[in-house]
């Protein structure tokens, strides 16, 4: 059973279960974290979660919603059930708040799930205690200092871990980030939104509406409440949002503030857009928003950060166990970067869209909306907004190459199986489609499973259609394609080596 410490338990256990040590310290144990520490677990590495709260409560609302990658990531370990019994399934991908349709996508989960962020974190982190992961409750990491055999980490409180990685999935204000002196690049925000949870003695307005201030919007919560996203007249605030500055905005847009009162919560968010410029300082590495901030238009950032975690975790897990060298790391950013820089760049430019109503803006967004009623605009925008069009450079070669490889519905010696039915234990597959013999892959049998399979479906993937069936598939446990053979298996054994180490 994982080790829980929260605030009651006394200085002294704390002082014991942190004197431990662990292989992986996460600060942070929001999605991303939490992601991450489950992938790690699965791949029988020591990592424990530190996290400022006691538990996963959420004060506000953050995240809406999961994309269909991050469905497919969490089909992929077997747990995307879980998430699809709590939530709604809706057409959730969109552009500018034009609505893209992905259900003619080539996939499972043609579809978006909305299920809010205090849920999504609740149902991971039941998984990470079922997979063994304490977690240090009600916690900060406070400092730490690296050599170059691991990590102090520094508690609040004074307590210490050891730790052979540290990853900093600790949000946009990142302690990790700041302390290991990596550059935060990006642009500053040219526009400040508050929202809120709040009751209204008036019926308001409900809906969408742009002005020369900006978007509003407001929609009645599961709770009854009141839902409200409103554009500040100016960005020069400081200190918390309150419920006076909230009335003040709202009046600023619709004459009235409909006697908003009693706020469940008030946040405020910007278009600041912002990305690290290295994912790995050492022995420290970032993930989720500590990597990268940009505004929630879109939707993007939890599955953003939930992408980073399966990207990571199977690579440290290969470096913390010594069958891969630290230079396996710096694949996370090399293909994790680009990715996400893709995703703010997208981000800006919903923003330059929605930020206010003028008529050269108002013309463009029914251009753009236009645009994207087409068929092949759709499913081309709606694969990047859903991510399931992500491609890691991994060479020249077929389609697949870089791509998430679609989960079929193959034969298996004998029996129907899907294929992510065979990553639920987060290992790499080697799929023998062809007549050929299988290939020798004893030195990499520990690491690799070999299954010679059939499929007569067609081979499809979003954004590009139909590709050549191929003879044979290496799969990481991320589900990216590292490699495609045909009859010799020419550069098998190269693949296996750079993706999962030396020959034993």
């Amino acid at each position: 059973m994982p080790v829980l410490l929260p605030t009651s338990r006394s200085r002294t256990s704390d002082k014991r279960a942190a004197a431990a040590g662990h292989a992986v310290v996460i600060a942070g144990g929001g999605p991303t974290g939490l992601m991450l520490a489950a992938e790690l677990a699965l791949a029988q590495v020591d990592v424990a979660i530190v996290e400022r709260r006691a538990g996963q409560d959420l004060v506000g609302t953050r995240a809406g919603g999961l994309h269909a990658r991050s469905i497919e990531m969490l089909d992929q370990r077997g747990v995307a059930e879980r998430f699809l019994r709590e939530g709604q399934i809706v057409q959730l991908a969109g552009f500018a708040w034009t609505r893209l349709d992905i259900s003619d996508l080539p996939t499972r989960h043609a579809y978006g799930l909305a299920l809010r962020q205090s849920h999504i974190e609740r149902i991971l982190a039941d998984w990470a205690r079922e997979l063994a992961v304490p977690i240090y409750g009600n916690r900060e990491v406070t400092g730490f200092a690296q050599d170059e055999t691991g990590v102090d980490v520094t508690l609040s409180g004074g307590d210490t871990l050891r730790a052979s990685y540290l990853v900093g999935c600790d949000g946009g204000r990142s302690l990790v980030r700041k302390t290991a002196g990596i550059d935060f690049v990006g642009s500053d925000p040219t526009l400040s939104n508050l929202m809120a949870e709040v009751e209204m003695a008036q019926e308001p307005a409900w809906g969408l509406r742009h002005d020369a201030l900006g978007f509003h919007g407001l929609s009645k919560t599961e709770s009854g409440r009141v839902l409200v996203v409103v554009s500040e007249a100016t960005r020069e605030r400081s200190g918390e949002p309150g419920l006076r500055g909230l009335s003040d905005a709202l009046v600023a847009v619709y004459g009235t503030d409909f006697g908003a009162h009693s706020p469940a919560w008030i946040s405020r968010f910007t278009d600041a857009a912002r990305q690290a410029a290295s994912y790995r300082e050492g022995r420290v590495l970032l993930a989720g928003d500590a990597a990268h901030i940009h505004h929630s238009v879109g939707g993007q950032g939890l599955n953003t950060g939930l992408q980073d975690a399966v990207n990571l975790g199977w690579k440290l897990a290969q470096v913390v166990k010594g069958i891969s060298p630290e230079a396996l790391l710096d694949t996370y950013h090399t293909e994790r970067h680009p990715v996400v820089a893709r995703v703010l760049r997208n981000t800006r430019a919903q923003i330059a869209l929605l930020r206010r109503a003028d008529d050269g803006l108002t013309a463009a967004r029914e251009v753009m909306s236009e645009l994207l009623g087409m068929d092949e605009p759709r499913r081309r925008f709606g694969a990047m907004m859903s991510g399931l069009d992500i491609s890691y450079d991994l060479g020249e070669g077929h389609a697949l190459l870089g791509r998430r490889m679609p989960d079929l519905d193959l034969m298996v010696e004998g029996r129907p199986l899907r294929l992510f039915t065979l990553m639920h234990g987060a290992r790499a597959l080697l799929l023998n489609f062809g007549e050929a013999p299988d290939p020798d892959i004893a030195p990499w049998a520990n690491r690799v499973s070999l299954f010679r399979a059939g499929y007569d479906g067609a081979w499809e993937l979003p954004a590009v259609g139909q590709v050549l069936a191929p003879k044979a598939v290496l799969v990481r446990p991320d589900g990216h394609v590292a490699w495609i053979g045909d009859e010799s298996r020419s550069g098998l054994a190269e693949a296996l080596t750079r993706w999962f180490g030396p020959a034993a």
